[in-house]
């Protein structure tokens, strides 16, 4: 078990130190990944304050499905993603004084586009049954080949590209049930 994980169990049980721990080892980081959001160091240390708070008021529990670092910098994601919606919402512009957009706010806009595509993905992956899951991470997200994925997974390499095939086409139509189409399907 990582030391995050384990400084929030014991935080969980009563340990305050144990959060003091968890700040400690993450919140550079957090701050750094949540700055690519916002692009203003000030609202990205806002935001890994509000992400600490949730973890301190709701006292989500950790899985241990992943990583404690990946768990905890999903849950800095969606604080800056509201933050972003609620941005957007706030901010009215009259029509005439639009202009074409920058190459930053269409970067920014691209970037955001695509991490809302991610955040898709992310959620039709979940509904996919674990085996499909597993065999679509260690293939697209973390680059494995199939020999490679074949070893972590225990399986054959022939199993494996039957597996993705089928895990594929499942999550397919798990995004089509969104009326997202992945082209890169």
């Amino acid at each position: 078990m990582d030391n995050g994980a384990g400084s929030y169990r014991r935080f969980l049980e009563g340990d305050e130190s144990g959060f003091v721990e968890v700040i400690r080892d993450y919140k550079d980081g957090l701050i750094f990944y949540l700055h690519g959001f916002v692009s203003d160091l000030h609202t990205a240390e806002e935001l890994a304050e509000d992400t600490f708070v949730k973890l301190v008021t709701r006292k989500p529990k950790f899985s241990g499905k992943s990583a404690f670092k990946t768990w905890l910098y999903a849950i800095g994601r969606n604080v800056a993603l509201d933050y972003l919606k609620k941005r957007s919402k706030r901010k009215e512009i009259p029509i005439d004084e639009i202009s074409e957009m920058t190459d930053d706010e269409r970067s920014f806009e691209e970037d955001f586009f695509r991490e809302e595509r991610r955040i898709t993905v992310h959620r039709a992956m979940c509904r996919l049954k674990p085996e499909y899951r597993q065999v679509l991470w260690l293939t697209y997200f973390e680059d494995f080949s199939n020999k490679e994925t074949a070893a972590v997974m225990k399986k054959k390499v022939h199993s494996i590209e039957a597996l993705v095939s089928r895990a594929r086409k499942a999550l397919g139509e798990e995004l089509e049930k969104e009326d997202f189409i992945y082209e890169e399907l």
